[in-house]
Formats: structure tokens, sequence, C-alpha cells
């Protein structure tokens, strides 16, 4: 197996305080591989979103050791650990979180634009971007005028269009219609093939699409299953 590019030891994090205290993670261990689309699925409550922020650098963990590209994140402070997630980091949403008044493909260049990157080529691949989810032909419309597994897949060109190595979906599919929910994780796995994809969902229909199963309950990994295996 590849090197893992995203890895969590002894993940803890324990909120608020006295009677009033809980501990959403209590040492989990993960680590993330590319090639290779992981599931992490757990009621609600489990820590399954906690943990993706700790991974993707947004959290702080209350313990533990967070690895990403071979990189401990424990030391970092915030523009370090933002400009971590900008270089290896795409972010994916169950809302979208689309600029209304931009159209697709300004949606996509804006992450560019965030990384100080003005030159000629920004456009080309927020081009190439939207091509590699099957929606270019969409370049020029606003959100409002896209339906929502096209939306979603502008959210997906818009984490990829900075080539990260990493890839964090927070229920992507679960806004989705059956039809709209299968084409987006169909895009995931391909994004998968040459990236770590972790998608945190309830949702059953992503199941067929999981390279790998981690399930999560009260703060702790419980299981894991490779059914491609």
């Amino acid at each position: 197996m590849t090197e893992a590019v995203l890895e969590g030891k002894g993940v803890t994090m324990t909120l608020g305080e006295g009677a009033a205290q809980v501990h959403a993670l209590r040492g989990v261990d993960i680590a993330l591989h590319p090639g290779e689309l992981t599931l992490l699925m757990g009621p609600s409550g489990s820590g399954k979103t906690t943990l993706l922020s700790i991974l993707g650098c947004v959290l702080t963990p209350s313990d533990g050791t967070v690895m990403v590209a071979g990189r401990a994140t424990r030391r970092l402070g915030g523009e370090a650990l933002a400009a971590m997630r900008r270089a290896h980091i795409g972010f994916i949403f169950q809302s979208y979180h689309l600029f209304p008044t931009l159209s697709a493909q300004e949606n996509v260049e804006l992450v560019l634009d965030v990384r100080g990157e003005k030159n000629g080529s920004v456009r080309k691949r927020a081009r190439a971007a939207l091509a590699a989810v099957g929606i270019e032909h969409k370049s020029a419309a606003l959100p409002a005028r896209l339906s929502g597994g096209e939306q979603q897949r502008v959210a997906i060109a818009r984490a990829l269009v900075g080539n990260p190595s990493i890839i964090l979906a927070d229920e992507p599919t679960a806004a989705l219609d059956s039809e709209n929910g299968h084409a987006v994780m169909e895009v995931l796995a391909d994004v998968a093939k040459e990236r770590a994809v972790m998608v945190v969902t309830h949702d059953p229909r992503t199941l067929s699409f999981a390279d790998r199963i981690v399930r999560i309950e009260d703060g702790l990994i419980i299981g894991e299953e490779r059914p491609r295996a």
C-alpha cells in the first residue's frame, strides 16, 4: 500500500467543562492513502464531523497527532494551518457553499484567487476542473440555474482545482435524489483513483463505491471493512 498522505494517531477531542464536558473523540487512529475512497460512517453524535474537521486542519485536537503529507500539524499556527489546507486538502460540503452571484466557473476560480494565483492559466484550470466532473457546459451558469447535483459537481470541481492530494467530503449526497447522489459518488470514486478521498456519510447508497468503510461510534473507531477485497 502507498504511504499515507493523511494520518491521525490517538486523536482526542474534549468539549466543554465539568458536568457539560463531552468526549467527542476518544483516541482515534486513522490513515488515508492515495487511490482509496474511504467512507466514515456512524450515527449522529458519533464524532464523524469532528474527526473530519480535525483531519482537515479546521479544528485542533485536545490530544493526539495529525500528519498531513508527512508533516505534523500540532505546533503550527493559524496561518501555517491555512497554508497547509490550501496546499493539500480539498473540502466538499453537503450544502455546496457556492457564491450565488458568481458563475460556476467563477466559483471554481475563487480558490485559485485566494491562493494568490493571478496568471493566465486560472481560467483554463477552472474549465479543466469543471470538465473533469462533467459540467464544463454549465460554466457560465449561476448556482440558481443549476440542479442540486450540478451544484455539487461545481463544489467538487472547486475542491479539485488546486490539485490537492486529499479530498474530505461531509455528507455530499445527503441533499440529493438517488440519481444525482449516484452521479456524485461516481465522480468521487473517479477522483479517488489518484487521491485519498474520505466521505462522511449516513447514506447507504454510497456503500457500493467504497474501497474501505470505517465505522465510528461514541468517538471510537469500532470496525473497518474492505468490501472490494
